[in-house]
């Protein structure tokens, strides 16, 4: 009875498939009804003793940790909670978190500083300073138990939130002395516990939101009601580059529910329809005549754009993102040259959850409902639309029902205020439809990138050049973040070292002779966006793909020509090594394997892929198997989830994902023709999660970069035949 079973997500949906496990979901309420209508949250909540800004404590000792970064399914929300409770020294049963608003943290001078939630930085991008917030807080509690009691701070110590005296053994808890805390000047002399003495980072703590994700009590943007609320639905220009010309809203006035019809100008462009429901206003809506007026890309097509990004891969310009010793002589006394072209498509965050945002707009104050990765963009976002200072208004974080990096930008957010300050006083909520989530996007930037290798005469790598050709996305988003036109974001895990200290988490591990990766930057007239795992993912299959070709062409062992690269960076050999041990590699058993290794967003990852392909080329993942040193785990249950779950959203993409254009028109509308994994695709996963320590890596991200390239590694092992074009769905696995 005391064994402990351990269950993967994937396990339990096919178990529970099996035994017919039943959810049911309930009918949405008519306006007014209150009987389990979600509200904003923190509405009614009753104020909570603040120690600091990061630790809120009530008499009953419950702890209520305010984070800053947003929680999307990955787990931030407890992997920051624990590095506070650790410092702390709370009871970690008793602790819950919330989000504080960034119209607090603008108030507050930024007191809990970034609400930015992408590059897998939630924890690493704050570990310090949120530490520092629960060591502050436990130093204050201490000095109030210690005033009360009319005694040395030295005297007494603290374990599980229960404050002890030594000399006499009286006890205070958390709860008892937080009011009195509260008033302690905090302490800026603080020293943080060694790794050493970690007892909550570091364990396999369940998630904090996992009760009410499982019983459906988690509340998300979609799920919002505010009394008096309408809904709204939009449709914005089907092709690129569209404006608006005319709409007849007198087709639509007598239809059952509507309200009002509105036009949104500016950046983000469109109509919506607010009625009492939101399939009134969807319904009105399709019914409502439109014209648009095409602009500049509302012919594109991606075919044709084909020839410009082959066009960029003989460019003789190119920006230079990293070079080491002289290529031009290793090409040049080569015994051997070797060439492949490999290219990565568009392709769609896909979030499970459409954008959507509620927003109230009075003259003097706007507030706004939604699920975002970085709240405060979504501050500036809304004060800009509601034409308020932002000092005036505020934004109501939520869950995200998927991030990806999609809810990064603010579009639906810029929307939903202009909407509500047509309608002054009145709670209106957005829904994008699936097909508008589909076809409005910040896509995944489509490259081609060519791969030259040189080889002497006892097949060693004496030079390696890569060319990117393609699209940036800073160019697209940011161009004054660009670094004299060059966008660096396109050589992620393949930048040299110490070039940008900003960069540093993005660097090539392997070490070459000779090498030169460069960028022919080609942009088509659709907007770029930060993709999870963003350029690491395409370069991964570019770098390690076109290793695996040099190692077959030198006859070397994949894993031996890979470890020879990795003598100045033994965490990348070691992880490359645990997934080689772990799967077998080598071993003759009817299974073929592929290799890949890549550092990215601060962590070294490696995967091999176990698979095999039929002789009519249906292709069958069996197991993954994936190692990870992210530096320090705070949570290893929740980073072998992490891992899993990027092998779903990386194998999905190598598979079968990809966003083309007609006439300037997105192709693909919806999860019919731009499907992810099923569960019986799925192979399993297998982590092997070992922190070497003194860094702070990534974990979100980095395991998608190593997913397609070892299936593609595995495929030629099957097949003898090379894949480089995605995504698979497309290509013959073998020849005919």
């Amino acid at each position: 009875m005391g064994d402990t079973i351990k269950l993967s997500r994937r396990n339990f949906i096919i178990g529970t498939g099996a035994t017919g496990l039943t959810i049911g979901i309930l009918a949405s309420c008519s306006p007014g009804e209150s009987a389990d209508t979600p509200t904003p949250p923190m509405a009614d909540a009753e104020p909570v003793p603040e120690v600091n800004a990061w630790v809120h404590i009530k008499p009953d000792d419950t702890v209520t940790i305010r984070i800053a970064r947003s929680e999307m399914g990955q787990g931030t929300l407890t992997g920051l909670a624990q590095l506070v409770a650790e410092e702390l020294e709370c009871d970690w049963e008793k602790v819950t978190t919330e989000y504080p608003t960034p119209g607090e943290n603008l108030a507050r001078d930024r007191v809990w500083r970034d609400f930015s939630t992408g590059g897998s930085r939630g924890i690493r991008g704050s570990h310090d300073y949120v530490r520092e917030g629960g060591a502050a807080a436990r130093l204050m509690l201490i000095q109030a138990a210690a005033t009360r009691w009319g005694v040395p701070v030295s005297e007494c110590s603290v374990a599980k939130g229960v404050i002890t005296h030594g000399p006499s053994g009286d006890t205070l808890t958390y709860g008892a002395v937080a009011d009195d805390a509260s008033k302690i000047t905090p302490p800026t002399d603080i020293t943080l516990k060694d790794p050493s003495e970690w007892t909550i980072i570091g364990q396999p703590k369940q998630r904090l939101d996992t009760v009410d994700k499982t019983t459906g009590a988690q509340k998300y943007g979609s799920d919002i009601m505010l009394d008096g609320m309408l809904n709204a639905a939009i449709k914005q220009p089907p092709k690129r580059g569209a404006t608006l010309a005319s709409f007849d809203e007198s087709a639509i006035a007598d239809m059952p529910g509507v309200r009002k019809v509105v036009e949104i100008d500016g950046q983000f462009p469109g109509v919506a329809v607010v009625a009492d429901y939101w399939w009134q206003a969807k319904t009105a809506l399709d019914a409502l005549p439109i014209e648009w007026t095409p602009g500049e890309g509302s012919d594109f097509s991606s075919s044709a754009f084909e020839a410009e990004l082959d066009e960029g891969l003989e460019a003789e310009e190119a920006f230079v993102g990293n070079k080491i010793g002289d290529v031009d002589a290793a090409f040049d006394s080569a015994a051997q040259i070797v060439e492949a072209r490999y290219n990565a498509p568009l392709q769609n965050h896909a979030c499970m959850e459409p954008m959507n945002a509620t927003a109230i707009w009075t003259e003097d104050k706007c507030e706004v409902w939604c699920p975002t990765q970085n709240g405060e963009a979504a501050l500036a976002a809304a004060a800009e639309a509601a034409e308020i200072p932002i000092a005036q208004c505020d934004v109501h974080k939520l869950l995200l029902g998927g991030g990806f990096g999609r809810r990064g930008m603010n579009d639906y957010v810029t929307q939903v205020v202009k909407i509500a300050k047509q309608m002054p006083g009145t709670p209106v909520k957005l829904l994008w439809t699936r097909e508008e989530d589909m076809e409005h996007g910040f896509y995944h930037p489509i490259t081609k990138a060519r791969c030259q290798g040189a080889l002497d005469a006892d097949g060693n790598l004496t030079g390696l050049k890569i060319r990117i050709s393609g699209q940036s996305i800073l160019s697209g988003l940011m161009p004054q973040a660009l670094n004299d036109g060059m966008d660096a974001f396109a050589f992620q895990g393949l930048l040299p070292s110490g070039v940008d200290a900003r960069a540093e988490d993005q660097t090539l591990k392997y070490t070459f002779p000779a090498v030169l990766f460069d960028h022919a930057m080609r942009n088509p007239p659709v907007r770029p966006g930060f993709w999870r795992g963003v350029n690491a993912n395409q370069n991964a299959i570019y770098l390690e793909c076109f290793m695996d070709e040099l190692a077959h062409a030198a006859g070397r062992d994949p894993l031996e020509f890979r470890l020879a690269h990795t003598q100045d960076s033994p965490q990348l050999a070691a992880v490359l090594q645990a997934v080689a041990d772990k799967s077998g590699w080598g071993a003759e058993d009817g299974l073929s394997r592929g290799l890949c290794a890549f550092y990215s967003f601060g962590s070294y990852t490696a995967a091999c892929a176990e698979v095999t392909v039929s002789e009519e080329g249906e292709l069958k993942i069996h197991r993954i198997v994936a190692a990870t040193d992210p530096g320090y785990a705070v949570n290893p249950q929740q980073i072998d989830a992490q891992v899993a779950g990027s092998f779903v959203y990386g194998l999905s993409a190598a598979l079968y994902e990809e966003v083309t254009f007609e006439d300037g028109e997105v192709q693909q509308k919806n999860f019919n023709t731009y499907p992810s994994m099923r569960i019986a695709a799925m192979p399993e996963v297998e982590t092997i999660v070992m922190p070497s320590g003194g860094f702070w890596g990534g974990v979100g991200e980095p395991t998608i970069a190593v997913a397609a390239p070892a299936v593609l590694n595995a495929i030629y092992a099957a097949t003898g035949k090379r894949i480089r074009q995605l995504p698979l769905k497309d290509q013959s696995l073998r020849d005919a």
